[in-house]
């Protein structure tokens, strides 16, 4: 059985190593330049914030099986949008993937966010193997971001 552990703004240390990592690993970024923005103090000065404003909450969250953390994820529930829960960041780390776990996550996910307010979910990827996820999950697509980046959704 997955649990949530949701990670307090004080505790975010161990939690941006792990995203940095991931980032990397999974190849959303890749020059100098992505590294330095994603490991420096103006982003996660951001999140930060986002995570203590009073409306429309970030949160961080560890995936944990046995007590051991098996992935994470970054989302908001937006209250002032009806309960979208907008995922902007969800993964395994690697040596759990390929054997259901990150359909258990969401599971997991999905009962968690839902009990804060979550009426649906939204996301964005351009990666063909995220896509696929994601849509197994029965995600569709929704358009594109501001970044010209598809959008799904799951009612």
């Amino acid at each position: 059985m997955i649990q949530i552990e949701e990670i307090l703004s004080q505790d975010l240390n161990n939690f941006w190593t792990s995203h940095l990592n991931y980032l990397i690993d999974d190849g959303i970024i890749y020059d100098e330049e992505d590294i330095a923005y994603f490991s420096g103090a103006e982003y996660r000065g951001i999140l930060e914030k986002h995570m203590t404003r009073e409306q429309d909450k970030q949160h961080m969250v560890y995936f944990c099986r046995d007590g051991e953390r098996i992935g994470a994820a970054s989302y908001c529930t937006y209250q002032s949008e009806n309960g979208k829960c907008f995922i902007l960041d969800y993964w395994v780390f690697p040596k759990f993937r390929g054997n259901g776990t990150g359909h258990q996550c969401f599971d997991a996910f999905e009962t968690y966010t839902r009990s804060d307010g979550a009426k649906y979910y939204e996301l964005n990827s351009q990666k063909e193997n995220s896509i696929r996820f994601w849509k197994s999950l029965g995600f569709v697509e929704n358009g594109k971001d501001e970044y010209d980046m598809p959008l799904f959704i799951k009612r």
